[in-house]
């Protein structure tokens, strides 16, 4: 069973930039559709990015476009996200999910990490 480890998170000023990772274990991540999601205390979860099994096409919220990106290496076995511009509502533990369906259109998130603890504060 395809197993995830998200890393990278930390406390950041606002401004500051972070890159988390998703090392994949068990299983090789060259036919899942990899997203990125967040949630914050008191709030929903929260779609942040998306990335195609094929690295050909990304998803992003309006909230973070411009300012993050998704990329893979499948050689690694591994998904990033690089957040730049960070503000304090980007505030979240941030996991990663692993889709079987391997587009971005319908994904469904089957595999998940335990999360990194994002804190953008001054």
């Amino acid at each position: 069973q395809l197993q995830l480890v998200e890393s990278g998170g930390g406390l950041v000023q606002p401004g500051g930039s972070l890159r988390l990772s998703c090392a994949a274990s068990r299983s090789t991540l060259d036919y899942y559709a990899i997203g990125w999601f967040r949630q914050a205390p008191g709030k929903e979860r929260e779609g942040v990015a998306c990335i195609t099994s094929s690295g050909g096409r990304t998803n992003y919220a309006d909230s973070v476009k411009g300012r993050f990106t998704i990329s893979r290496d499948n050689a690694k076995n591994t998904v990033y996200l690089q957040m730049n511009s960070l503000k304090p509502d980007d505030t979240a533990v941030y996991y990663c999910a692993a889709s079987r369906i391997g587009g971005c259109v319908i994904p469904k998130y089957d595999n998940w990490g335990q999360g990194t603890q994002v804190t953008v504060s001054s």
